[in-house]
């Protein structure tokens, strides 16, 4: 996607944020990982001092139990006034199809990509997981608890791009 896409979309965000905020949940949300390379953005800027924050995600200095967070940031916000630089996350409560930095218990995920959205902005990437509550019968990357499978399949889905298979289990709940 071209930088000036960025640069429209976060003016559209500050000059009509509850609209943009369901356009960049929409947009992270992708259903498929290739679908997902195409159209992750980043996150909604922070809401302006004194504004409601948004009921679907926000801005934090840690991530509070129970959710999960979907891009991070370095700024001075969380540093208590210092002059170094620390992490935000954009954190959001846990949902199918939710393209997220970490797994969250009650979820399990069906799909890896590597990206540079977890990793405050950095140099290097990380793994965005793709986040579904389990059930029997869905082919996963990982086994969670109350659950075990039934078989076993080696392909791409799970590796984050990487050069190699790695292992999808069938679920089915105990």
């Amino acid at each position: 996607m071209p930088r000036t896409t960025f640069r429209v979309f976060r003016t559209l965000l500050a000059a009509a944020a509850p609209a943009a905020l369901a356009l960049a949940t929409a947009l992270s949300t992708a259903s498929a990982p290739a679908a997902a390379a195409a159209t992750i953005a980043q996150a909604p800027q922070a809401a302006a001092a004194g504004t409601t924050a948004a009921t679907s995600g926000f801005w934090t200095c840690s991530v509070p139990s129970g959710y999960t967070y979907t891009s991070s940031r370095s700024s001075y916000a969380c540093s208590g006034g210092s002059s170094y630089r620390t992490t935000e996350f954009y954190a959001e409560p846990p949902a199918d199809g939710l393209w997220a930095c970490a797994t969250v218990p009650g979820y399990t995920h069906t799909g890896v990509l590597s990206n540079y959205t977890c990793s405050s902005g950095g140099s290097y990437t990380t793994n965005q997981f793709l986040l579904y509550r389990p059930v029997t019968g869905m082919w996963a990357c990982s086994v969670p608890s109350g659950f075990t499978y039934t078989a076993a399949q080696q392909n791409y889905t799970c590796s984050g791009g990487a050069g190699y298979t790695t292992t999808q289990f069938l679920l089915r709940a105990l």
